[in-house]
């Protein structure tokens, strides 16, 4: 038998060093969000990029006991740590610390733990344990069910909490399972329904539903095939009406006032720079303002004025526009891109489908995350509240990001170890 090499020599450092690129680059820009003339130390405790500093230094703890810990730990555990924070997602909603309208923080001393930030590298080690202990079938309907249920269970109670995009990201899942033998019909179904929505909301359901109608008639009239199908074409339009009307229900009595209002400014119904389009609209400024190479290091003065709300952490993209302008903020998005297309190349190259599994929820969530939180800062996405992998402030966010990649390069550096 083989000797086991050591556990750096094996660890891709592709991987390493674009996530360490990444956190201090995101550090920078928590410095320069919130810089304090008067307390100007990057280390000061005091102020948002001390603390930065601190989590990114627990951070590099967190990774050296990961890269310690025997690969078989998490192969083993996968179901007990999901478990575990299904378990603290339902004490947030029993004791959990209400911050921004969402219950989703539980208190502990003097620092707030967010267990919604965990849950998901929880449920990507639970879905990869189920689909790699499977002979993976995913035209079985049982099959669906049970990887939906790993999947949605914590977001439903993320739901619950009123963190709605947290719960969002599991839907990246899907990515997942479309790479395990998923119908790419689904995905398309998905996007036609999301068309569909969007529609609905632009012209009101009444002009949907005839313009559904007269597709459905043209179809009938030009191909044989649909003439032939008369019950499927019928039934089918019975589940879009249905699936407009509950759109209009939704969008009138499930969604908050907050929601509906950035939905609609989003989709230009409605303008309100000095309500719910103000973070976007001073977002869009202070970005437009950086123009090609920014205005340099802590020189932003939409930074410096504080116009963009949440600037460390939802908006942080804005202060890389303003202060490093299109090249630093392509710069930051080709590392984004960079850093998710080796995940994909590494995750193909294991010798473990539990490995290759949950390599692909690791893109997926950091896809998810890089390319809504990067949209909603230029008004291509509605606001809804997701941290920018390892550049957002937040110990709870680069601490959940961290683990979520570090445990898959532990996993990649053990695969020479497998047969």
């Amino acid at each position: 038998m083989r000797e086991k090499n050591s556990i750096l020599k094996n660890v891709d450092w592709w991987l390493v060093g674009l996530y360490f690129a990444l956190a201090f680059m995101g550090w920078m820009s928590v410095y320069a969000a919130v810089y304090n003339p008067e307390h100007s130390s990057i280390f000061d405790m005091g102020e948002r990029y001390g603390k930065q500093a601190l989590w990114i230094g627990t951070s590099v703890i967190l990774i050296f006991i990961i890269l310690m810990i025997d690969m078989k730990f998490f192969t083993s555990f996968a179901y007990v740590i999901y478990g575990a924070t299904l378990l603290l997602l339902v004490a947030v909603l029993v004791m959990g610390k209400e911050v921004a309208g969402s219950k989703s923080w539980i208190q502990l001393g003097s620092f707030a733990l967010q267990p919604a930030e965990f849950a998901k590298f929880a449920s990507n080690l639970a879905l990869a344990k189920y689909l790699s202990s499977v002979q993976i079938n995913l035209k079985d309907v049982k099959q669906i069910i049970r990887a939906g249920i790993i999947i949605f269970a914590p977001a439903g109670l993320i739901f619950l909490q009123n963190d709605t995009g947290s719960a969002l990201v599991y839907f990246a899942f899907i990515l997942v399972l479309y790479r395990e033998g998923f119908s790419g019909n689904f995905l398309i179904l998905g996007l036609l329904l999301a068309l569909l929505f969007v529609l609905t909301l632009l012209v009101g359901k009444i002009t949907m539903l005839i313009a559904v109608a007269v597709i459905a008639i043209l179809l009938f009239l030009l191909m044989k095939k649909v003439r032939k199908n008369i019950l499927s074409l019928l039934a089918i339009l019975v589940l879009v009406g249905g699936f407009i009307f509950s759109i209009d229900y939704a969008f009138e009595n499930i969604l908050q006032p907050h929601q509906k209002t950035r939905i609609e400014v989003l989709l230009g119904k409605k303008t309100d720079y000095r309500g719910a389009g103000y973070n976007v609209h001073q977002s869009l400024i202070a970005i437009g303002s950086g123009g090609a190479t920014g205005k340099g290091f802590l020189q932003g003065t939409q930074t410096k004025y504080n116009f963009v709300p949440e600037q460390s952490t939802d908006f942080i993209f804005c202060t890389v526009g303003e202060e490093w302008g299109f090249m630093g903020t392509a710069t930051v998005v080709m590392l984004f891109m960079f850093l998710l297309i080796r995940i994909i190349i590494v995750a193909e190259r294991q010798r473990s489908s539990f490995s290759r599994i949950y390599g692909y929820g690791v893109a997926s969530i950091l896809f998810f995350h890089f390319s809504i939180n990067i949209a909603m800062t230029i008004g291509l996405a509605p606001v809804i509240g997701i941290p920018l992998p390892f550049f957002s402030y937040g110990g709870s966010s680069l601490w959940s990001f961290t683990v979520l990649l570090f445990i898959f390069i532990k996993m990649d550096s053990y695969r020479l170890e497998l047969l």
